[in-house]
């Protein structure tokens, strides 16, 4: 069995969408199946990337999401699932430090049972 602190160790996931829509739609998905304990919808994001051989230029939505490590792996396949783009932008960054109860929050609101 995994030690606890390591499979709830908070993360910052990061995925930037086309819109609004798709942004609100893979939100929900993830709060009500209990993969995220929060997700933020920041509009208006400007990315320039490089795809495949073009410099490309997009407006984009960013999600940041809130789970713990033992739920990454299907935080990444639901957003996979939905996302319209080849190549989704999934980055997973480890939460350092935060105030104690609010990542006791994010373990308790992700894990599967009801408590």
């Amino acid at each position: 069995m995994s030690d606890f602190r390591e499979t709830s160790a908070s993360l910052l996931v990061l995925s930037n969408v086309p819109d609004e829509k798709v942004a609100a739609e893979i939100a929900h998905r993830l709060v009500e199946q209990r993969l995220a304990a929060c997700v933020n919808i920041l509009p208006a994001v400007r990315s320039v990337y490089r795809w495949p051989s073009a410099v490309e230029e997009a407006t984009e939505v960013m999600l940041l999401i809130k789970t713990v490590q033992s739920r990454y792996a299907d935080v990444e396949h639901a957003i996979k699932a939905m996302h319209p783009y080849d190549v989704p932008e999934i980055i997973a960054l480890p939460i350092a430090a935060g105030l104690p109860a609010y990542l006791e929050w994010i373990a308790k609101t992700t894990r599967d049972d009801d408590v």
